[in-house]
C-alpha cells in the first residue's frame, strides 16, 4: 500500500473510531478567531458507478503532525458509515475547499436524505507511530443528488 494511501486510511479509520468525541464548542462571534472549523456542504454527489463527492470548507493552523479532513456518509442506518476519502490540508489560518470523492465497496447510497460527519484530524508524532487528534468535526444532513 502505497504511504500515501496509507496515511490517508489512517487518518479516515481514525475518525470514524473517534467520531463519538464531542462536537466542537460553538463558535465565536468572529469566525477569524477560530482556529480550527470543518463545514459541509448541504449537497453531496453520487456519480453512476456509486462514487461519491463530498466537500466543504475547513481552517487550522500548523501543528505537530499533517492534518487531514476526513469525511464518511450514512444514510438508512446511523449505525452504518461509508467513509469517503480524506484531503490533506493546509494549515496556515485561512479558510480553504476540501473535496473527498470515493468509492464505497457497496452501492447502498442512493440520492436523497443523507447524513454527513466531516473531522478534521491531525496526526500528531507520539514515540513510533503517529496518533490521531480530532481538531474539529461537523455532523451535517445533506442531500445526494445523482450527477
Amino acid at each position: 500500500m502505497p504511504v500515501r494511501s496509507a496515511v490517508l486510511a489512517t487518518a479516515a479509520g481514525a475518525a470514524l473510531l473517534l467520531s463519538a468525541a464531542p462536537a466542537a464548542t460553538a463558535a465565536p462571534h468572529d469566525a477569524r478567531h477560530v482556529a480550527q472549523s470543518v463545514t459541509v456542504d448541504r449537497t453531496g454527489r453520487l456519480a453512476a458507478d456509486g462514487g461519491v463527492t463530498l466537500s466543504g470548507t475547513y481552517r487550522c493552523t500548523a501543528g505537530s503532525g499533517p492534518v487531514f479532513v476526513a469525511s464518511s456518509v450514512s444514510q438508512s442506518d446511523p449505525s452504518v458509515r461509508y467513509g469517503v476519502g480524506g484531503t490533506l490540508a493546509v494549515c496556515d489560518g485561512l479558510e480553504h475547499r476540501w473535496v473527498n470523492t470515493d468509492t464505497p465497496s457497496t452501492k447502498e447510497l442512493k440520492p436523497g436524505a443523507a447524513r454527513v460527519e466531516a473531522t478534521l484530524v491531525e496526526l500528531r508524532p507520539m514515540g513510533l507511530l503517529p496518533l490521531p487528534s480530532i481538531q474539529a468535526r461537523r455532523v451535517q444532513d445533506v442531500t445526494l443528488v445523482q450527477g
